[in-house]
């Protein structure tokens, strides 16, 4: 389910750079302190302010950025019309309505979804793409590709994609169980917030086995996991991602009492486990 990093991530060649410029002072620190006229051995006051030196002239990347650093190669946007590739052009008041020649003939939904495998198989939301006659996917380089659904589990809101072409390099997330999860434990949110993106929020897993009903009462999922990091239309079927970069979650709901369709600080993810099984995959 996980590829090996194509190339090295950013943080961890700062990490090494850190670490190098850290051995180069204790180097530096024990040769002064060996030929000092007192012979005065390291203590470990010494070693600690050697390290806040590199930390100070090198500071280490956030959990959260790393995070994000492993798991952005694997994240897609999503994006669904309602009308084929061949449906006819009217031309301007010619339709079933009057309407300005600028308004797109059908409706269009954009969402988020993830790579699980590296053949182009995409998790994303059930709802993101319900409705759509045409399905398009762009890669974390840039690239488009046409989109068909190979598999749903709609009692869980999910759906499963397939690309028909990918990049060369495409790289799988890797999946984690939720089994250790614990409330407390920080997460981030990845996806494309009112088609803004990839945009990443931060905070932490607030509850597990939460249960969430959609405003209109049309469907009710159970055993979520209820998360802080801020969440908005665009963000389902994005990946909600531990410190070690592991998706844990997929995004499917955000709980708000008034019609503003906005984030408040409740949001919803249909755990890892149930994602996968929609795939066909084993559980962890």
């Amino acid at each position: 389910m996980s590829l090996a990093t194509a190339k090295r991530p950013v943080w961890r060649e700062r990490l090494a750079w850190a670490a190098i410029g850290l051995l180069l002072v204790l180097l530096g620190m024990f040769s002064t302190r060996a030929f000092s006229p007192l012979g005065q051995p390291l203590t470990q006051k010494d070693i600690d302010a050697a390290v806040r030196r590199s930390l100070e002239k090198e500071p280490l990347p956030s959990a959260y950025a790393k995070a994000y650093d492993a798991i952005a190669p694997s994240v897609v946007r999503v994006e669904g019309d309602d009308e084929p590739d061949d449906a006819p052009t009217l031309p301007p008041g010619k339709g079933k309505k009057k309407a300005d020649a600028d308004e797109p003939h059908g409706k269009h939904a954009t969402g988020t979804g993830v790579v699980i495998v590296d053949n182009g198989t995409i998790l994303t939301n059930l709802h993101v793409i319900s409705g759509s006659k045409r399905l398009k996917v762009t890669f974390s380089d840039g690239s488009e590709s046409p989109a068909s659904v190979v598999g749903v589990q709609p009692e869980n809101d999910l759906a499963v994609l397939r690309a028909q072409t990918i990049p060369d390099d495409l790289q799988a997330a890797t999946m984690r169980s939720t089994s250790d999860l614990n409330p407390g434990d920080e997460v981030i949110a990845v996806g494309y917030p009112f088609g803004i993106g990839p945009s990443v929020s931060g905070g932490v897993v607030s509850g597990l086995k939460r249960e969430f009903r959609s405003p209109q009462g049309q469907r009710k999922l159970t055993n979520l996991i209820q998360f802080d990091a801020a969440a908005n239309p665009g963000n389902s079927g994005g990946p909600l991602v531990t410190m070690d970069g592991s998706v844990v979650g997929i995004v499917t709901a955000i709980l708000n009492p008034t019609e503003a369709r906005t984030f408040i600080g409740i949001g919803f993810a249909v755990p890892i486990e149930n994602a996968a099984a929609a795939a066909g995959m084993p559980p962890f």
